[in-house]
């Protein structure tokens, strides 16, 4: 630097000959240049760890849905002047929090009076010395406009990775529960009359297993963090996995990662909802109309499986839609439509082959023509190459013998959903090496 100032000195004196003065203020302005070059010398000189710097990034979710029927699992119909303790486990930890609620399907503003979040210890009780209270905007409580999501304002609190988090909401004014996610395989505690939110162990009047107005948990992680979505229906979802065993595919998925030190900065969001089909709306938003919301938007969203068309193939003759009926071909351009908008905002997308449903205990679900279609599906998942990648969930879970049924091993019980031994079988058919391109 020095030898850049004197050639700028002598350039001068040798074209221009300034005065004493003049001379005086150039030397000062060259000073300044290379203070100003210096900079950023200085400042990595000295050691500034970008590494340092953190994201939101999701850590759990659920995608909210409408109470409309035919339900998944029991859900009260209101709430008045009631506290709900709701447990999550979530993927990837943080030192900071924030929680996601949901209106998005009422149809009057929501109300809730307050909100906590915390460390669970056991049953409807949280660990009192990590209770954090939530605001939105400074306030402690928050009214959500009808269709619309809230998020809180970011509280300091560790979250270890795999760790189940207590969020409890006071609702003071009577609420029909419009906007919740039917099947948590998690249970949920609704006290007496009361707000209750600040006791470290929960009054009970009632459990369910459903989650309602709540919609994610976000942490900020170190910057290289990401989240892989999983898009699914009620095999995603976890159905028949055991209650608050959180045995998903996807939970035993993230304790993989969470196994591997290279994969422990990616997060795992799960966006099943049981019943859920690519195209129509039967219970929940179809695929199509939620991508935007549940993945595209996905805080820190890097990775997106999709495992969903069974639904697809199994409702219309389970429930007598025949005018809902659809041909592998037209699966398959759902597919198209997904990946081309995963493409265009720069994700990685994953298919997963759909996995076997013969023998299925619900009438009307199976038929030859079904199979013939899910063949024809998975084939196209596997030799099309439109997908990043396969993940070859079929192979994973059915007979050798009998490859058109679940692995009785595998087999919950209604030969189309899987047991925790199914799920975990999956989860292992995920090629870790997919998320390599993550440090990029």
């Amino acid at each position: 630097m020095r030898n850049l100032l004197r050639i700028a000195s002598d350039r001068w004196s040798t074209q221009h000959r300034p005065s004493a003065d003049r001379r005086r203020m150039l030397t000062g302005s060259a000073l300044l240049l290379a203070f100003a070059f210096a900079l950023p010398v200085v400042t990595w000189a000295d050691g500034v760890d970008r590494g340092d710097e953190k994201r939101w990034v999701g850590a759990w979710t659920a995608s909210p849905q409408a109470p409309e029927p035919p339900f998944v699992g029991a859900t009260p119909a209101q709430f008045d002047n009631e506290t709900i303790r709701q447990i999550v486990h979530t993927s990837i930890g943080g030192n900071t929090v924030r929680v996601r609620f949901s209106n998005e399907f009422g149809i009057t503003p929501l109300v809730i009076g307050a909100a906590r979040v915390g460390l669970h210890s056991s049953g409807a009780q949280v660990i009192a010395s990590t209770d954090r209270a939530l605001t939105f905007g400074g306030r402690t409580s928050v009214t959500i406009p009808a269709g619309a999501p809230a998020l809180s304002d970011p509280v300091s609190l560790d979250v270890p990775a795999l760790s189940n988090l207590v969020v409890s909401i006071y609702l003071p004014q009577p609420t029909v529960a419009r906007s919740f996610h039917s099947l948590g395989r998690q249970t949920t505690y609704i006290s007496p009359p009361g707000d209750y939110t600040t006791l470290p162990v929960l009054p009970v009047a009632s459990t369910t297993q459903s989650w309602f107005f709540l919609s994610g948990i976000t942490v900020k992680a170190p910057k290289r963090s990401a989240a892989i979505v999983t898009l699914g229906d009620s095999i995603t979802d976890g159905f028949a996995s055991t209650v608050d065993a959180n045995r998903r595919w996807p939970n035993l998925l993230a304790a993989r990662l969470q196994a591997r030190p290279q994969f422990r900065h990616l997060a795992v969001l799960n966006h099943g909802i049981s019943g859920n089909r690519t195209t129509f709306d039967l219970i929940g938003p179809n695929a199509l109309a939620r991508f935007d919301r549940d993945v595209l938007t996905a805080p820190g969203a890097r990775f997106v499986i999709v495992l969903e068309g069974i639904n697809n193939i199994g409702i219309p003759g389970a429930f007598g839609l025949s005018q809902q009926v659809v041909t592998a071909d037209d699966i398959i351009a759902s597919y198209q439509q997904l990946i081309a908008r995963a493409k265009e905002q720069g994700l990685t997308i994953f298919g997963g082959t759909l996995t076997p449903f013969e023998g299925t205990i619900f009438p009307g679900y199976f038929t030859p023509e079904g199979e013939a279609k899910r063949q024809a599906v998975n084939h196209w998942i596997r030799t099309s190459g439109a997908f990043d990648g396969v993940i070859d969930f079929d192979k994973a879970i059915r007979d050798p013998a009998h490859p058109t049924r679940m692995l009785p091993a595998y087999d919950s019980g209604d030969h189309l959903h899987p047991n925790d031994a199914g799920y975990q079988a999956m989860a292992n058919a995920v090629d870790l090496a997919l998320f390599r391109d993550s440090d990029d």
